[in-house]
């Protein structure tokens, strides 16, 4: 998170699984000025749900592994898989803008 936040210092609101609750969230919002929130589930959901927001992450991890070298791990070096993923992203986005043009 610090990280995050000294690269893209405009961020201030990130949504996080419920495995994130606890401590994360005060410490993020006095050291790092940032709101965490929290996505949990209720305990008497059964079956499948859909929760806020968190299909927005799943719909991006769908679009990058429709690229076959983002699917299966073919490079041998991190930043390649890295780079790899940008360009899987930047495809997408120019294709989706493209359309909208």
């Amino acid at each position: 998170m610090a990280a995050l936040r000294a690269h893209c210092s405009t961020i201030s609101l990130v949504w996080a699984d419920g495995g994130y609750a606890g401590r994360l969230l005060t410490w993020s919002k006095t050291v790092l000025s940032m709101t965490v929130q929290v996505v949990k589930r209720t305990d008497d959901t059964r079956g499948f749900k859909v929760l806020p927001r968190r299909w927005v992450v799943e719909r991006t991890f769908a679009w990058i592994c429709k690229h076959r070298r983002c699917v299966r791990d073919y490079e041998t070096r991190p930043d390649q898989h890295e780079a790899m993923v940008y360009i899987a992203m930047i495809a997408t986005t120019s294709r989706r803008l493209a359309r909208t043009a």
